[in-house]
């Protein structure tokens, strides 16, 4: 490994992705999905350096970089023969990493018949264009692949690669120590301005300049090159113009009808390029439920989140904690703590006054479970019935536990019947994204020492 991967602390994700590589049990190959510049190929490295530090001979392992000029056109079995044939291993297994496959036509087609007939290899592919993966791998790798979806950074992700002292610190399982909430503010906002990427976190020279990294290293590689090669989008201005509407957008409520009369692009088109743009895990959509947590029959509406806030800063520049639109921002950064943990996440609206509830957790039953208020303000800490969408759908839904998000304190009191526990947006999400990289879901029950709420 070189020196500069060398220096950078592993992502949280590296043990997870390790034990499903290296499980014989399930004869699968791991797809390794995720946006651009998430770390996919700094990932396989760290992989490569642990299996050699446990003993691996380096003759069983290789990587690729299926877009090299030399390998066009070659298909997968011919680069397994030339690595067999150039570099013999006397012992199996053998770990192949495959990057940038997405450069090889038909590499699902490929991959298939390896996995049934050569119980000898492990194998890794990964790529960029995270939206042919996720389609191709459906497809076409029932029962063989397994998907591993890579998110940018989460909040305790970022504290744990940057250079400061946390002011945050987890001291057991959904267990915390608070040290400074004023200085974990600071770090928050930092990360919902530059902290999903890991480069764009780490460099200073990348942080000078966001619009040009994000920008024209991210988005418009997927705007520009992906998606248009992979569906066939002829009018590419017509997408960027969609995206840029829906990033400036997010975490608001949205409909076809809205996006078009503001776009100039019909209703269906619209719908087709907001598909592509989730598959390309650059926005997500929820969903609106009613009082009683169920799925409208005709979805008019629905809410729209980057998948990172740090788009928005490349698109729009930085945002300080006191500007209008940083609210919308938080609840995208404590969204993407979340969107790819596997949680049934909605959000209720309904009625003629408009009561609403931004995030609602729902059992595999679709029955609500938690609901969550994300805002950028104390003013409810003190004012908890305040909270009347909060508070009618907790006592509709009988739910023990509810949660809303502040600014910077903590409060513990009762809507009717239902417990609220306001925690700062930070705090919830360094929570959230906790649970998440020990992959499963975000535990209700956690708590900050010293903390009554």
């Amino acid at each position: 490994m070189d020196e500069g991967t060398r220096s950078l602390r592993p992502r949280a994700y590296l043990g997870p992705v390790q034990r499903l590589l290296l499980d014989a049990r399930l004869r699968r190959a791991v797809v390794l999905l995720g946006p651009r510049r998430v770390g996919k190929t700094i990932l396989i490295r760290h992989l490569i350096a642990d299996l050699l530090e446990q003993g691996v001979s380096a003759s069983r392992l290789a990587y690729v970089e299926m877009d090299h000029p030399l390998l066009h056109g070659q298909s997968l079995e011919g680069v397994i023969q030339l690595i067999e044939q150039t570099i013999p291993a006397a012992d199996s297994p053998r770990y192949l990493f495959f990057d940038e496959i997405q450069s090889h036509k038909d590499w699902e087609k490929h991959l298939k018949p390896l996995v049934d007939h050569r119980q000898d290899l492990r194998i890794l592919v990964s790529g960029s264009a995270a939206a042919a993966l996720k389609r191709q791998s459906t497809e076409s790798g029932a029962g063989r692949f397994t998907d591993f979806l890579l998110p940018p950074l989460t909040f305790s992700e970022y504290l744990q690669l940057r250079p400061e002292q946390p002011a945050i610190r987890e001291i057991g399982v959904n267990n915390y120590a608070l040290e400074d909430i004023d200085a974990l503010n600071r770090q928050f906002v930092d990360y919902v301005n530059f902290g999903g990427y890991p480069e764009l976190a780490l460099s200073p020279a990348v942080r000078d300049d966001p619009e040009r990294f994000v920008k024209s290293d991210i988005v418009d590689k997927v705007l520009l090159r992906d998606l248009p090669q992979l569906y066939g989008i002829k009018d590419i201005q017509e997408l960027n113009s969609l995206f840029t509407l829906l990033a400036f957008n997010t975490a608001e409520e949205v409909s076809f009808e809205q996006l078009s009369q503001r776009s100039g692009v019909g209703k269906q088109t619209i719908q087709k390029y907001i598909e592509y743009l989730e598959a390309a895990f650059l926005v997500k959509r929820v969903f609106r439920v009613d009082q009683d947590g169920k799925r409208y029959k005709r979805e008019r509406s629905f809410k729209i989140y980057l998948t990172n806030p740090a788009m928005h800063t490349g698109l729009f520049g930085a945002r300080r904690a006191d500007d209008h639109d940083f609210g919308h921002l938080v609840e995208t950064a404590v969204f993407a703590q979340r969107f790819h943990e596997g949680a049934r996440l909605n959000y209720a609206r309904w009625g003629n006054d408009d009561c609403e509830v931004d995030l609602v957790d729902s059992s595999a039953a679709l029955k609500p479970i938690s609901a969550l208020e994300i805002k950028w303000s104390d003013r409810f800490v003190t004012r908890p019935g305040e909270l009347k969408g909060l508070q009618r759908f907790a006592r509709k839904n009988r739910l023990r536990l509810v949660w809303a998000t502040t600014r910077s304190q903590f409060g513990r009191s009762l809507l009717g019947e239902t417990e609220l526990r306001q925690w700062p947006a930070g705090v919830l999400a360094f929570h959230y994204g906790s649970s998440a990289v020990r992959g499963r879901l975000a535990d209700f029950d956690a708590r900050v020492e010293g903390v009554e709420a």
